[in-house]
């Protein structure tokens, strides 16, 4: 039987063999289907799918997410199928399976011989009978993709089928089929049509139980329950863009992800997958991956069909003249070239939609995983906090989180805490860029072969030689685009540089305002900046040097392969050069696209290993780390009780990987990092470990470690906690939650640092953490804790939010709110790192009685830290004494005290002897709520019942669209006249391309002056493909492409001109060497735009930046209390970013595509007048979308900014604590929290770009359909061929342009929102002054040796308030100081200590009064003249990272031997010690690991701090961690008293500084104050009443009055005096008594003798 009479079947104008395929096709997906079902096929397609399949089914995504064991199952969902739709789908499958047996049977009877025409009518009948079996076989809720495909063929075939019936009528004269088949034909497109219209209106997904209807569209994404065509059409995101075009968006009105791109149900089922990370990576979204690559290739396909189809539009017109054939072919065409135009914008159904949309969620994902992965690792790896660079003397100060040097990629394991969050920011956003811009890899060879194809049609091989202009700058494209690589790498070492000092400073703006450092803080911020602009000046000639290559390259591509042409003895003509220009400028783009994309791909590696790098870290033991362990139940036992047995240990060090080939002087550790640390990591060389270490503490006693200042007590407990690094022996410690003994305490640790860490939270979620609201036991713990009084005073009590770092709390505040959350939590097992040392004697003697022997501590094992020996001995039952990391002595109290070893330990004699003086209860704290709230005015009034204020203030987010004053800001800025001489240059360009258009058109009509086809052919092939590759290239652009430029402007349409030229066949040379000159000068025009527009870019960089430190920097201290150091910081990082970088090329692309727009739109009213009607259709829609995308996307992308810094402000908190949430064992908790932040940012990140996918199909769909338009138009016969090739390219150059002007305008006002951001910090307020030039004290202000040094320091009815409306919190206070006294300030809390310290140095400005300073009024000189000249000494001792050398004298004013002398009286370095250094210094030099082992010790039982330090010397070359955390907090307070030694001010105020020191170096420091401050007033605001007993006169303050003010001797024997009840609750009256009696009595000698 032969088919279709032995025609060739790929010939489809026989109608016979368009009925083969109309058949066979359906029918042969029905066999498939069929086939498929077959064992043990379905086995083996199980196992080709696998790469298919979707990573996380939606029913596995919600089982994990709301943690469920097993996937929803298909009955938890409303599976509830329509009976009319089922109805409907058999009923029409059935009648159309029974029409066309009728037709087969009717056909073999009519036409018995025609034997195959039966057979198709019968092959078409068994597709319909499976279309009517399916729905009542296999009934399903969503969507039947069998039956999706098979009414897709039929409607595909069926057209063209019927269609090609009634082309060969209207074009042959064929007589159509019988009015039966007729009718069976339309019958079975509309049978097909409804069948297709009832499946695309399906649902992807039914809701599960767990998912509310009502709430799709709303909360809710409906992206997993559209329908088909919701889907195909990304109408799903409808809802979102009509609330946005309505109303302002909020976070509550963007609905959330779907499960299966939620964190949770991502990183459960990531860390499940085993290999290497990108292994990994690829496994989770294979699908996605090879979906993307198929579709990007139809894509490209489709992206080349247009002009193919165009062009034979144009060939059929020119050749018809009134031939209906060729006329029909032009129409076929036209509706071809529509359908290729919608295939390519939303391909197989959306090709570009559809890939981008694929690549997009497939980064999406890898984005989540990735993120939750580093956070999960931070939550498990071995704390590095205090590591310090071992690079660091080389590489200079560095920060948190630096890369910098020349090892910015470096993957090196143990990252710190900067890094880290860099990881999360900038390294896993890389490698999901990377993964979301992979088509453009795939596409690129595709490109290549298409375009060479067409090119060698067009030229020979004459277009080849082209070619080897693109080959010859591969390799200068490839050094631009190494070097582009390596420049990136190093300006992102150095923001990471500038970004380090910039975290300095903020974190420590406090301190750099107490020392008046902000100008020289500035300067050295700006000083980075300045290496950082240097290396964008290299970037940005790099990139000019790349824009050159790309503008120029196509011009000598195209010129090179006319010059071979002409030489050859061909004539060109318009067409050929009109085309092969439009394929040049096309395959430009793919070409480049290859070397810079392997660029990329190396940047992404060099991401893709640092967090593998990470991830590869050692962890803690499951001992340790609750996430490890999971859950345990009650009845698996593990070892009883907590102790070390046989154990030594060390701090963490970074380990090196195996395959690191790192020899000699790169492995060696740095000696110069040796310093002591007790509650950090460890220093490059310091060799510090705890050895010999043998202890079981006594289960539900209290157990006391004390010892000198770093001797190891916190190194004890960090090894408890599991937290440094094991080298021998083991610890006993079993964390099991679900574990409760009789007493209701589970077998969990809870935790209280040195250095209190806070969250950013209330004070009662801090101390709750996680726990129950239990309100017995909160008020309790509140009781006991001392916290009571302060909650008082604070205006919203409990529910007062915390700043970061708990900056709006004083020291004894954080202290005591760690130890109640330590105390809250029902764990068995409770550490406390010496809380005492931040709150006064009666606060500390207090906590003793009501806390440490209550019965809130009954039994429980508490392990005290702790100076305060003689204090809680007398409830201690165990004491451990640490010397130089090992136990010194150990037992029993009542042991010890038998033995007589206590004496040495501490002094016991005024121990209990004044219990009689303590029975009434203390109420007080330390203080009042904190220094920081009086310099900053936080209000202190009583509480009322209103909600509680925030501290923070949520970000705040512009609305509307972006205001004129922003684009004022950023043009002024950047200068005026750049944008004056950039519209000029972009106007010239667009007048060069009129006249390169010009030049083709003459030269074309020199050969030919009759050739009209061939020019509008050209014309239109020529614009198109520019078109394609302005798509392409438009990311941000930093180019605006010679050909692209002149591809735009159509045909005008105006006669060659009358100049008499040379015959060009005798001079083709000529007219070659004029088009270059020509395209070159539009060129050079394009280059010079780009330099003017980097020019001003950089300009208003430096300029906003500037602008925006110094505003920053000179802001009032209770700004910074409000706002959270990473919302600062991201104003410095990612917003100053897009101002450096892509700003000014949007700016510039605006210009552009505007000015294409204007050209298009002239060219289409004067070439084709009824254009304008379709045009204006077209832009009202244009219009109507641009708008509601402008109005949405602007929402989320402000959104998206703002919810992005609390993701990373969290984990940075996260990071710091570290420790503390380990050993709480909180880790899941905050992994929960984790993935609802990431998600709510994730969320906005998501909702962009599925509008940007609308945006891109809708402006795609109105570009085909004005194409369309046009086209159709021109088949009218309006105009000629030639003209109807302009009117459709200037259709194009209308859509086109209009779609880019819209991007560009998008991308502008999102990347404004940086300049927005800047912008509102440009107006923060501001403190006084810093120079008043008129008024500046002199030189030796204020002077201890002046006429007024009776009164030096003179303060004159002071009254302070915090806000006008705000009772005065000082009241009229008034006294004078004298020149050389020291004073002590003390008070109950709230009294007004800290605001009367922060009076001094104006940081509160008084309501009334003054204060006088050496005869000058400070309100009336500058904050610099004033702070410079009066040394503070905060409690929390600020360091920076760098040398020790650099901490002391940071600006190089003072000499090495200085600066060595200032460390040996605050007793950091012994005699010898200093001797040997000053001889040292000399060959500037730190000492090496073998001089710094040498050690010294002593024979005496309690040595001195130095002396037990042995092994590890200071130097000033020490390097000092970030934040100064290889130092314990006690050496922190040192450095900083050597700090103020070195300024030598004659006014000094300390406060609490010597709290955290022992009470051995606090008698010896106190002794160098005596003597080195001896000529400097002294103020102290301190906790120990022994620190201020021998001061020459006591300020006490009562409610903000002076109540007393004398001699200590006077005040203690004051009768019912505040000074007196200090004294006698403290616990050592007599002590105190008898030291005021001996310092009375020296002055009394003092007096005598003088």
């Amino acid at each position: 039987m032969a088919v279709c009479r032995g025609t060739d079947l790929t010939s489809l104008s026989d109608a016979c063999v368009r009925g083969f395929w109309a058949a066979i096709l359906p029918s042969g997906f029905i066999g498939l289907l069929l086939v498929s079902a077959i064992p043990p096929i379905p086995s083996l397609l199980r196992i080709l799918k696998k790469p298919l399949e979707t990573y996380i089914p939606l029913p596995e995504a919600e089982a994990l997410l709301y943690g469920e064991d097993d996937a929803v199952q298909e009955d938890d969902r409303e599976n509830v199928i329509p009976l009319w739709r089922t109805l409907v789908l058999s009923s029409v499958a059935l009648v159309e399976c029974l029409l066309w047996i009728s037709i087969g049977c009717y056909a073999l009877i009519v036409n018995p011989d025609d034997l195959w025409t039966g057979i198709r009518n019968f092959l078409i009948a068994v597709t319909w009978f499976y279309a009517t079996l399916r729905p009542i076989a296999r009934p399903t809720a969503t969507v039947p993709f069998d039956l999706f495909v098979l009414s897709s063929l039929h409607i595909l075939l069926g057209s063209l089928v019927f269609f090609g019936h009634i082309y060969d009528h209207y074009v042959f004269a064929t007589p159509l089929p019988s009015p039966l088949v007729v009718g069976a034909y339309i019958f079975n497109l509309v049978a097909a049509i409804s069948i297709f219209l009832v499946v695309m209106n399906m649902p992807l997904e039914i809701p599960s139980k767990y998912v509310k209807k009502e709430e799709i569209g709303k909360s809710v994404s409906p992206e997993d329950y559209t329908t088909l065509w919701g889907w195909m059409s990304f109408r799903w995101v409808l809802p979102l863009l009509e609330r946005g075009n309505r109303t302002t968006l909020n976070e509550a009105d963007v609905w959330s992800l779907s499960p299966t791109i939620q964190a949770r149900p991502l990183h459960i089922k990531f860390s499940r997958s085993t290999g290497k990370l990108l292994k990994r990576i690829c496994q989770a979204n294979s699908l996605d991956f090879i979906m993307d690559f198929i579709l990007t290739l139809v894509s490209v396909i489709f992206n080349y069909a247009g002009p193919f189809f165009l062009k034979r539009i144009l060939d059929a017109l020119d050749a018809s003249d009134g031939n209906p054939e060729k006329k029909a072919s032009a129409v076929v065409y036209a509706f071809l070239a529509f359908g290729s135009s919608l295939c390519k914008a939303c391909d197989a159904a959306q090709a570009d939609v559809q890939h981008l949309w694929l690549a997009r969620r497939a980064g999406t994902r890898i984005r989540q995983e990735l993120m939750t992965s580093i956070y999960d690792k931070a939550l498990k790896r071995r704390d590095f906090s205090g590591l310090v660079d071992k690079g660091a003397e080389e590489k200079g100060a560095g920060a948190a989180g630096q890369q910098g040097g020349p090892k910015a990629g470096d993957s090196k394991a143990n990252a710190g805490i900067g890094k880290i969050v860099n990881l999360m920011a900038t390294d896993a956003g890389r490698i999901a860029l990377t993964a979301s811009s992979m088509y453009q890899i795939y596409s690129a060879p595709v490109e290549i072969a298409v375009a060479s194809i067409f090119l060698y049609q067009l030229l020979g091989w004459a277009a080849f030689t082209g070619y080897v202009v693109i080959f010859l700058s591969w390799p200068l494209n490839k050094v631009l685009a190494t070097r582009a690589g390596h420049i990136n790498k190093s300006l992102s070492a150095l923001r990471d540089k500038r970004m380090g000092v910039l975290n300095e400073l903020i974190s420590a703006i406090k301190f750099v305002k107490f020392f008046a450092w902000e100008e020289r803080w500035i300067q050295r911020v700006m000083e980075a900046r300045k290496v950082e602009m240097q290396w964008m000046v290299k970037s940005f000639v790099n990139s000019v040097c790349l824009s050159l290559i790309w503008t120029c390259a196509p011009i000598l591509v195209s010129v090179t392969a006319f010059f071979t042409y002409i030489a050859t003895g061909n004539e060109l003509t318009i067409g050929t050069a009109f085309t092969s220009i439009a394929l040049f400028q096309m395959i430009r783009l793919p070409l480049n696209v290859i070397p810079s994309f392997l660029v990329q791909m190396v940047q992404t590696k060099v991401a893709l290993d640092r967090v593998a790098a990470f991830l590869d870290e050692d962890e803690v033991d499951e001992q340790v780390s609750t996430l490890k362990k999971g859950h345990v139940r009650p009845s698996e036992e593990g070892d009883e009780g907590l102790g070390i047995i046989h154990g030594s240990f060390k701090w963490n060090e970074a380990t090196e990987k195996k395959g690191d080939k790192r020899t000699g002087k790169n492995k060696s550790v740095d000696s110069a990092a040796a310093s002591i640390a007790e509650a950090a990591s460890t220093a490059g060389g310091r060799r510090f470990e705890l050895r010999d270490i043998n202890v079981m503490f006594p289960e539900g006693k209290l157990t006391v470690i004390t010892g000198p200042t770093a001797s190891g007590k916190t190194a004890l407990l960090m090894a408890l906690l599991g937290e440094l690094t094991t080298l021998e022996g083991r610890i006993v410690m079993s964390k099991n939650a679900s574990k409760v003994d009789e007493h209701g305490l589970s077998h969990t640790i809870s935790y209280a640092a040195q250095s209190p860490w806070l969250r950013h939270q209330s004070i009662r979620d801090n101390i709750l953490f996680g726990y129950p609201y239990d309100e017995k036991r909160y008020d309790a713990v509140l009781e006991c804790c001392a916290l009571k009084p302060d909650l008082e005073v604070l205006e919203d009590g409990d529910a007062t939010e915390i700043g970061a770092r708990g900056v709006n709390l004083s020291g004894g505040q954080k202290a005591r709110v760690a130890l109640a959350r330590a105390v809250y939590a029902p764990t068995k097992y409770v550490l406390l790192d010496d809380p005492l040392s931040a709150v006064d004697s009666h606060t500390a003697r207090f906590l003793f009685e009501r806390l440490l022997k209550g019965p809130l501590l009954a039994n429980r094992t508490v392990i005290l830290v702790t100076h305060h020996v003689e204090l809680v001995l007398p409830g201690a039952h165990y004491l451990v004494r640490m010397l130089d990391g090992r136990i010194d002595i150990q037992g029993t109290v009542s042991d010890l005290r038998a033995r007589g070893v206590l004496r040495d330990i501490a002094q016991l004699e005024e121990v209990g002897l004044q219990k009689e003086q303590t029975a009434k209860v203390v109420k007080e704290g330390d203080k009042e709520p904190t220094v920081a709230d009086a310099a900053n005015g936080v209000e202190v009034a009583p509480k009322d019942k209103r909600k509680p204020r925030k501290l923070v203030e949520d970000e705040r987010r512009e609305t509307g669209r972006v205001k004129w004053h922003t684009y004022n800001t950023y043009l002024k800025a950047s200068s005026y006249w750049t944008w004056v001489i950039l519209l000029t240059l972009i106007l010239l360009t667009q007048l060069l391309g009129l006249g390169e258009k010009l030049w083709i058109r003459i030269w074309g009509e020199a050969y030919a002056s009759s050739d009209q086809f061939d020019r509008g052919r050209a014309q239109m092939v020529y614009s198109s493909g520019a078109y394609a590759s302005n798509q392409l290239v438009m990311d941000g652009g930093l180019s605006y492409l010679h050909d692209g430029a002149a591809a735009q402007h159509p045909h005008p349409p105006f006669s060659s001109t009358n100049v008499t030229l040379p015959p060009v066949r005798q001079h083709p040379y000529l007219y070659i060497g004029i088009y270059a000159a020509i395209a070159l000068s539009s060129g050079l025009a394009n280059i010079i735009a780009i330099i003017t527009q980097y020019t001003g870019a950089l300009r208003a960089s430096r300029i906003l930046f500037e602008r925006l430190l110094r505003t920053v920097v000179r802001a009032t201290m209770r700004w910074f209390d409000v706002t959270p150091q990473g919302r600062i910081l991201n104003r410095f990082s990612k917003d100053i970013e897009t101002i450096d970088t892509t700003l000014s090329a949007t700016l510039q692309s605006i210009n552009y595509f505007m000015a294409l727009f204007l050209v298009s739109v002239v060219t289409v009213i004067v070439v084709f007048p009824p254009f304008i009607f379709p045009a204006m259709v077209i832009g009202f829609f244009y219009y109507r979308a641009a708008v509601a995308f402008l109005n949405t996307n602007r929402d989320i992308r402000r959104m998206e900014s703002n919810t992005r810094s609390p993701v990373f402000a969290d984990f940075s908190e996260m990071l710091e604590g570290i420790v503390t949430v380990r050993a709480f064992g909180a880790e899941q908790p905050f992994l929960n929290g984790f993935y609802d932040r990431i998600n709510l940012t994730t969320r906005m990140w998501y909702a962009n770009w599925m509008t940007n996918r609308w945006l891109l199909l809708t402006f795609d769909t109105l570009s085909a359909t004005g194409i369309l338009a046009t086209t159709l138009f021109a088949l009218s016969g309006y105009q000629d061929a030639g003209l109807a090739g302009v009117c459709i390219t200037s259709a194009m150059s209308f859509t086109n342009s209009v779609y880019w002007t819209c991007r560009s305008w998008t991308a502008l006002e999102l990347e404004l929102n940086a300049v927005e951001r800047v912008v509102e910090y440009l107006d923060l307020p501001q403190e006084p002054p810093a120079i008043i030039e008129s008024n500046r004290p002199p030189a030796y202000w204020p002077s201890s040796a002046s006429t007024n040094k009776d009164s030096l320091l003179a303060v004159e009815n002071l009254v302070v308030k915090y806000a006008p409306d705000l009772p005065p919190v000082l009241r009229g206070i008034s006294f004078a100081l004298k020149a050389k006294e020291r004073v002590g300030l003390l008070g109950r809390t709230g009294s007004g200590k800290s605001t009367l310290a922060m009076s001094l140095l104006r940081f509160v400005d008084p309501a009334s009064g003054r204060i006088v300073i050496d005869g000058i009024d400070i309100s009336t000189i500058g904050l610099h003249d004033l702070r410079s000249r009066i040394t503070f000494i905060p409690q929390d001792a600020t360091l920076f990272s760098g040398t020790l050398r650099d901490n002391l004298d940071p600006f190089g004013e003072h000499t090495d031997a200085e600066c060595l002398d200032v460390l040996h009286r605050v007793q950091m370095i012994s005699d010898s010690q200093l001797a040997s250094q000053r001889s040292s210094r000399d060959a500037s030099r730190a000492a090496s690991i073998r001089e710094d082992e040498r050690e010294e010790t002593t024979p005496s039982l309690s040595p001195s701090p130095t002396e037990t330090e042995g092994k590890v010397i200071i130097t000033l070359d020490t390097q000092v961690s970030p934040g100064g955390t290889n130092f314990s907090q006690g050496q922190r307070q040192l450095i900083a008293m050597a700090r103020a030694l070195l300024r030598r001010s004659a006014i000094i105020v300390l406060d609490e500084a010597t709290s955290s020191i022992d009470f051995a170096t606090d008698a010896k420091i106190q002794a160098t104050i005596r003597e080195e401050f001896g000529d400097s007033l002294l103020l102290t605001v301190a906790h120990r009443l022994r620190t201020v007993i021998d001061y020459d006169r006591l300020i006490v303050l009562d409610k903000g009055e002076v109540a007393e003010f004398d001699t200590p001797l006077n005040l203690i024997q004051k009768e019912d005096g505040i000074f007196r009840g200090m004294c006698l609750k403290s616990g050592t009256f007599s002590e105190l008594e008898a030291a005021a009696r001996a310092k009375a009595e020296r002055d009394r000698r003092e007096i005598t003798t003088a």
